[in-house]
C-alpha cells in the first residue's frame, strides 16, 4: 500500500515538473502578436507617431504606433516614412541622454 502511494506521488511530481518545463520553454520564446498584412496608403502626421517596428514577413512594412496606441502599417519605401523613422529615433536618443 505504501509503495503504491509513493509511486503515485512520484508520477504526480514528474507530471508537475514536465508541465513546468514545457511551459517555461514555450514562454521564453517571444511571439509577435500583430503583423502587417495590408498597408495604408495615407501619409500620417509625424507628430502623432511615438514608435515603430520593422517587419519583413508576411510583407515588408513599417508598423507605426500612434500616441493613442493605434498600429498602422505602411510601405518602408516612401520618403515620409524614412523621415518619420528618423524623427522617432532622434526623440529616443534625446530622451536617453
Amino acid at each position: 500500500m505504501k509503495l503504491h502511494a509513493a509511486t503515485i506521488l512520484v508520477i504526480f511530481w514528474l507530471g508537475v515538473f514536465t508541465v513546468h518545463m514545457v511551459k517555461g520553454s514555450a514562454g521564453s520564446q517571444p511571439m509577435r502578436n500583430l503583423s502587417c498584412v495590408s498597408l495604408s496608403t495615407k501619409q500620417l502626421n509625424i507628430r502623432n507617431l511615438i514608435n515603430y517596428e520593422k517587419q519583413q514577413v508576411p510583407v515588408n512594412a513599417i508598423m507605426f504606433i500612434t500616441t493613442k496606441g493605434i498600429r498602422i502599417c505602411v510601405s518602408p519605401n516612401q520618403k515620409w516614412v524614412q523621415v518619420a523613422m528618423k524623427k522617432i529615433d532622434q526623440k529616443r536618443t534625446t530622451k536617453g541622454k
